[in-house]
């Protein structure tokens, strides 16, 4: 009998494991494995582990991997063939053979070790691509160096399918077999890359003319599985077919349209995915092969870290950037599981063994999240850089930094970084910028521009770079990661520098400013209200109006301060602007009067005045109540007019 049940079960059993996950700060998908894991065959049996249910699963890595395309593009792939058929090829073969002869040897059965040692070697693209993805390190030499490497395992698939049952059979003609496998995958890719972007524009073009959101919606699902399918007949992944779709959109002026509308299906779908991985674990096979289940996490794990960190480093990659890497790809991935199935139904291994190795890449995929989450953390403690290029480094940023003094130190010098640097030069403000990308520091150097590179999350290098002679800093770049470890190594070595950071929105600015940035910019909020204020004047609201508006609203979204510190140079419009209400800064000294009062007794408000923020070992506090007790040196942050400002410092130094 069909009966909604089940999926009301599982849905529900998705929605507690993902919301314990998020208050315990876990990554979520760990709680869709363990939504799986309880709904499935090991314990509940509400969903069967069938053939659809995996299907199911396998269209969320499709998606993933389209939005994965989305990002790239055919020049960024190309530039990228070093990676993909240097770092990815060579990880492929020396794990496959390391873990054949160990397995081999262990099991003394050889064509049990290749078949593990293939599937093995494979690493999960859709845990990846989608952690990478929500970090913001796709972009970064670490994340470059993952998907290089996991585009190349969605190739391998294919060669290692026809080669397990080639071994089963005993054929003689394997390398030939082999050799028109590469030549397949050779031929769709190019016929695929060609005719699609010919075709793929003009098509997009007649879709969007009819100005329909559905019928475009309907025509991005069209593309992204046709394509995913042309590939699958031809005996490639369709997640590797997906990924072609989206690099083709990506050179359209679709792009983010179509980024947009495919997100929904990409997020449930996807979830899918890990409960289907979830339901794969049974927890009988932990009591009955332990060792070999060990044995072989271990191979996964740490055996398959140092292969790529070991491999990354001989190409050439630095030594925290391949072991990030590396941390991003040791475990085993979706497709292993094909290759463990199709290698138990050959008789190449014993059904025992089998199910120790789905437990085996079941638990790394599991730990996959935590290593990668803390991978920056891991790679800090273990890497201390090769000496000589850091102090290479180090010394180059100190000689440019040498002649600078009163200077603004800008953390990336991306779009947002270069044009906060000009017009800082215009108002004769000196700058100093630290950047991570090499090709923009050598353009940028080239046009005389004060930029080098440099690692601002390292205080040695913010020390090169005369932190101890700034005026201010500022991280130009949306990544709350990397700001929290910037403001910790700036506040560690020059705890009053004024801070301002760059968000992306408003929901980490409470985050940031705890973690004691003076002031945080979220963008799609500062776009929002520079689209208001040219909609008003355009409408006809007088300009003074318009900047006053948009400032009330600045000020009430923005909750750290309202209104603003005036100095002497400030232009105003008359007596008027003197009168208004401004922020105050107060400094408790020794033996002031409120030093060891609660602020329930002061009863500030009644001098007419606000206390926004109390600064306290030079961390800025927003998190006060009545029961908060002032000490020595707190500054106190007030938000009043002159008069009622005055009467309140008058209050806390001498009662």
């Amino acid at each position: 009998m069909h009966s909604l049940a089940p999926i009301v079960v599982v849905l529900l059993a998705a929605v507690l494991s993902v919301t314990l996950c998020r208050s315990l700060k876990v990554p979520p998908m760990l709680g869709y494995l363990v939504a799986g894991f309880l709904a499935g065959p090991g314990v509940a049996s509400l969903i069967p582990d069938s053939e659809e249910t995996r299907f199911l699963g396998e269209i969320g890595i499709v998606f993933m991997m389209f939005t994965i395309g989305l990002e790239f593009s055919l020049p960024k792939l190309q530039a990228m063939r070093r990676l993909v058929f240097g770092v990815g090829l060579a990880q492929v073969v020396v794990t496959m053979l390391l873990i054949v002869g160990v397995a081999g040897a262990i099991t003394g059965n050889l064509l049990a070790g290749v078949a593990i040692g293939g599937a093995l070697a494979l690493s999960s693209t859709a845990i990846v691509s989608k952690l990478l993805a929500e970090r913001l390190e796709l972009a970064q030499a670490h994340g470059q160096l993952a998907i290089g490497v996991l585009l190349f395992q969605d190739l391998a698939v294919v060669p290692l399918l026809i080669l397990l049952p080639a071994l089963a059979a005993g054929g003689d003609g394997l390398w030939m077999e082999l050799g028109l496998a590469g030549v397949k995958i050779v031929a769709v890719m190019a016929l695929l890359l060609f005719f699609g972007q010919k075709l793929l524009r003009p098509w997009f073009h007649l879709v969007a003319r009819q100005r329909s959101g559905e019928l475009f919606m309907i025509n991005v699902l069209l593309v992204t599985l046709g394509v995913a399918y042309l590939t699958e007949l031809s005996g490639l992944s369709l997640a590797l077919g997906a990924f072609v779709a989206g690099m083709l959109i990506s050179e359209t002026e679709y792009r983010y349209q179509v980024e947009d509308d495919i997100r929904p299906f990409r997020d449930i779908l996807l979830g899918f995915f890990f409960i289907t991985i979830g339901m794969r674990l049974e927890l009988a096979v932990f009591v009955d092969r332990w060792k070999e289940v060990l044995l072989l996490l271990f191979l996964l794990v740490p055996v398959k870290l140092g292969v790529v960190f070991g491999l990354a480093r001989a190409f050439g990659h630095r030594s925290n950037e391949s072991l990030r890497g590396a941390l991003a790809l040791a475990h085993g991935g979706e497709f292993g599981f094909v290759l463990l199935a199709l290698s138990a139904n050959l008789g190449l291994m014993p059904a025992g063994l089998t199910q120790a190795a789905i437990a085996a890449v079941v638990l790394s995929m599991l730990v996959a999240p935590f290593l990668i989450q803390h991978g920056d953390a891991i790679t800090r403690k273990l890497i201390k850089q090769d000496w000589a290029l850091q102090a290479a480094s180090l010394h180059q940023v100190l000689v440019e930094s040498m002649m600078k003094d009163e200077h603004v130190i800008i953390c990336g010098y991306g779009r947002s970084g270069q044009a906060l640097a000009r017009l800082l030069e215009a108002e004769d403000i000196p700058i100093f910028a630290l950047d991570m990308d090499p090709e923009r520091i050598r353009e940028a150097g080239e046009a005389g521009e004060s930029v080098v590179f440099g690692d601002a999350g390292k205080k040695e290098v913010l020390l090169a770079a005369g932190l101890m002679r700034a005026k201010a800093l500022v991280i130009s770049f949306a990544d709350t990661h990397a700001a929290l470890r910037i403001m910790d190594a700036v506040h560690a070595q020059r705890p009053g520098l004024p801070v301002i950071v760059r968000t992306v929105d408003d929901t980490d600015i409470d985050v940031l400013r705890r973690a004691g940035a003076d002031e945080v910019v979220a963008e799609i909020m500062e776009g929002s209200l520079m689209l208001a204020s040219h909609a008003l004047m355009v409408v006809g609201v007088p300009l003074n109006r318009v900047i006053k508006r948009i400032r009330a609203v600045r000020e009430e979204r923005y909750a750290l301060f309202r209104g603003f510190f005036r100095g002497m140079s400030d232009d105003t419009d008359g007596l008027d602007e003197f009168l208004q209400p401004r922020l105050y800064s107060v400094v408790l000294p020794e033996g002031a009067a409120a030093i060891g009062q609660r602020l329930g007794q002061l009863k500030l408000e009644t001098a007419g005045v606000e206390l926004k923020a109390v600064r306290r070992n030079n961390f800025r506090r927003t998190d006060f109540c009545d029961e908060f007790e002032l000490m020595r040196d707190d500054v106190l942050i007030l938000f009043g007019e002159p008069e009622a400002l005055a009467s309140a410092e008058n209050l806390l130094l001498q009662g």
